[in-house]
């Protein structure tokens, strides 16, 4: 098949909408679904059933960098300091110590186990020490995982802030390897540099893009996400062209701006929430399209083994150590050691050593794509079993939000949900007036079969109403449910 236009773009959208659904259908399964989107790559690839030859690391690795900046974004605007202070210094020790400890303790198990030297050992290690935000966000939000205290908001800070200092070590150790007379010591001073300027610079353009959207008075609703856009990529591109990082840059000023108010907030975080979707979608089908399943199939074993010791020793190793000085228990740390996803991102980084023609590249890169493999296939399938093991899994309470968008002024927090009366309420057959909600507690509109009906004191609760509940405490919602989910305590009704 000719590669034109058009063919592209007929099978790009038949690829995405066979990813679309089959995610539908395997979810229910409990299989995540960008496991999903790499075996669809790898069918539609040269050596499955498609046929498609696509054999170029680099529009890979291009594709990953514009990818990994959207995810990367949209985790940092979803991302509630309220959520992550509890858990700030912990997170910080574990995507920056952390990654270097399951780095070095990865690396001195693969030089010693297998033919790879010490420099190649902690390129793999390196290459594979971080947790992949794009996995652990979606398997965690998109299955309404729930965990007990504040572990959720710290494994999701981690996986988003964790990838910098992945990709600032295996560019370093690629470096090394391609300039053998490079020492370890030179790597410090530009990791600082790469930190400190990353760090900065998301700080000022997260500050920036609060003052630019919120004065920029455009005329279309429709340009403010293309403008975020730039102000993204302008972040990644500036930040690395002064040596930061750009990775880092672009989620702390993700970070800061989602914790801002700024004009249509909501509609903006819900665009780039699709767009890092359909980034993980296209950043996964790419890879599976790019690997070659006959070149991978003799480092299995190998692969098999390097990704158990990932998972039960260097990992663990890592997350207890950093966590050894925090009030945080011996379940807590195992589950948290046990999510430590990894997904597209160091397959993306594999392709590093591979463009810069590091010896054994093809090796390191067919090892780390099992290593991904086994590692969704393994824990992103078991997150919700080895919680409840653990006594840390919390069945979420599902509260619906109601399809209505309103863009608040400045300082304005208040949030609207939807509560049911369910068919053996207490509250069916009373006044409004006679619950007695909360003062912050109001009821803006009542859904009664799919009629829209304005609330007074006086007006009578019947069975299956929808109520459009507005507060700006989260407590306070919890007791108008409690109030009208209460079951009648007189059995004789």
């Amino acid at each position: 098949m000719n590669l034109s236009t058009e063919n592209i773009l007929l099978i790009g959208s038949i690829l995405l909408l066979l990813s679309i659904i089959a995610s539908k259908t395997t979810g229910r399964l409990g299989v995540p679904s960008l496991i999903i989107f790499l075996f669809i790559g790898m069918l539609a690839g040269s050596e499955g059933l498609g046929g498609i030859a696509f054999d170029e690391p680099k529009v890979a690795q291009w594709l990953g960098i514009i990818a990994l900046n959207f995810i990367l974004f949209s985790g940092g605007l979803e991302t509630k300091m309220e959520s992550v202070r509890p858990v700030l210094w912990q997170g910080v020790l574990l995507s920056s110590i952390g990654v270097l400890m399951t780095t070095l303790f990865l690396g001195l198990l693969i030089s010693g186990i297998f033919d790879f030297t010490l420099t190649e050992g902690l390129l793999i290690g390196a290459i594979v020490s971080s947790t992949d935000a794009a996995a652990v966000f979606s398997i965690l939000r998109s299955k309404g995982i729930g965990l007990k205290g504040n572990l959720r908001p710290l494994l999701e800070f981690e996986s988003g802030s964790n990838d910098p200092m992945a990709y600032f070590l295996t560019i370093g150790l690629t470096a090394l390897l391609v300039n053998p007379d490079t020492s370890f010591v030179s790597l410090v001073p530009l990791f600082l540099q790469q930190m400190i300027i990353g760090a900065v610079g998301g700080f000022l353009m997260g500050r920036a893009m609060v003052w630019i959207l919120n004065r920029s008075n455009l005329d279309y609703e429709g340009l403010y996400p293309v403008l975020t856009l730039a102000l993204i990529f302008f972040t990644y591109g500036a930040t690395a062209y002064f040596d930061g990082n750009g990775f880092l840059a672009v989620y702390v000023a993700a970070i800061i701006l989602g914790n801002k108010n700024f004009i249509h907030k909501k509609s903006i975080i819900r665009f780039y929430d699709g767009q890092a979707w359909m980034m993980q979608i296209v950043m996964f089908l790419s890879l599976g399209l790019l690997v070659f399943p006959s070149q991978m199939a003799p480092f299995i074993g190998t692969g098999l083994v390097i990704a158990i010791m990932l998972m039960v020793v260097a990992r663990p190793l890592a997350v207890f150590l950093c966590l050894a000085f925090f009030k945080i228990n011996f379940r807590e740390r195992i589950l948290v050691s046990w999510v430590g996803l990894r997904g597209a991102v160091p397959i993306i980084f594999a392709t590093f050593p591979l463009l810069a023609g590091v010896e054994k590249s093809q090796m390191i890169f067919n090892i780390v794509f099992f290593i991904v493999l086994t590692s969704i296939l393994l824990q992103g399938t078991t997150i919700p079993l080895v919680a409840k093991w653990l006594y840390l899994f919390k069945q979420e309470k599902f509260r619906k939000r109601y399809p209505l968008e309103l863009e608040m002024s400045e300082n304005f927090k208040n949030e609207i949900f939807e509560v049911e009366v369910k068919f053996d309420a207490a509250a069916i057959g009373k006044q409004i007036l006679e619950l007695k909600l909360p003062r912050s507690a109001l009821i803006v509109l009542i859904n009664r079969e799919e009629k829209y009906i304005t609330p007074r004191g006086s007006t009578i609760l019947e069975k299956g109403d929808k109520l459009l509940v507005m507060s700006d405490n989260k407590k306070d919602l919890e007791v108008v449910e409690q109030i009208i989910h209460t079951l009648n305590d007189n059995p004789n009704e």
